[in-house]
């Protein structure tokens, strides 16, 4: 199977070897190590490539969209060995669409639209820079959704959007005031149905940076 492949590495044969049965075993390759490559699919390529520039433990790595077009384990397997390398002390330079990729993999971020760098920030930092998180309650008795909104808007200082009948979403900069929200509908026989706080997502944060969302929502209701 690499017989194609020219690879300087200072391993010695049986060490170089040994080096190859081991990331076979890891990409989960090692079954069909005699396959010919032409009868490989798309995803043990992508994963065969991944082990073969792996074999010499380069300290940068290069990965341009190792990700698309595999399948969900296969993603997750490759996931894990990209968090692998970079404990091992490799540093990983990798370009991707998927922003929940991006999200799981990466220490810094770098957002770039139409060749331009439009961000450079941690995870946390490009969520912080897009709003604060928020609050989402479930009421079970719709007849209760606006004092519980009254409610909920004096205690946050905020206000409450009505996202359905019974669903209240409110901006919430400081957490610890859950409990004063929970404690106080309580204490108002208000009952709820559901209680999430939501970190604003990097979908969220593409959007808002190069301002494509409306465009997108508006060709997904063409399409549609």
């Amino acid at each position: 199977m690499f017989k194609y492949c020219l690879i300087w590495s200072s391993y010695s044969r049986q060490d170089s070897k040994r080096k190859a049965n081991e990331l076979l075993a890891e990409f989960e390759l090692s079954d069909v190590a005699s396959r010919p490559l032409s009868k490989f699919s798309g995803g043990m390529r992508r994963r065969l490539d991944l082990a073969v520039s792996l074999i010499s433990q380069p300290p940068l790595i290069f990965l341009d969209e190792p990700t698309t077009g595999l399948d969900p384990r296969t993603r997750t397997q490759m996931w894990q060995t990209i968090r692998k390398l970079v404990k091992g002390g490799s540093t990983v330079l990798l370009t991707t669409q998927y922003l929940d990729e991006a999200d799981q993999l990466a220490d810094n971020i770098v957002v770039i639209d139409k060749g331009r760098v439009v961000a450079n920030d941690t995870p946390e930092g490009l969520k912080r820079s897009v709003g604060s998180s928020s609050l989402h309650l479930s009421v079970k008795n719709t007849d209760n959704t606006a004092n519980a909104a009254q409610i909920i808007e004096g205690l946050l200082d905020a206000k409450v959007h009505l996202a359905e009948a019974s669903e209240l979403i409110a901006p919430m900069v400081n957490t610890d005031k859950l409990t004063d929200v929970l404690t106080t509908l309580k204490d108002a026989g208000i009952a709820l149905s559901g209680v999430s706080i939501l970190q604003p997502t990097l979908d969220e944060v593409f959007f808002a940076l190069t301002g494509k969302g409306s465009n997108t929502k508006k060709e997904e209701n063409q399409n549609g």
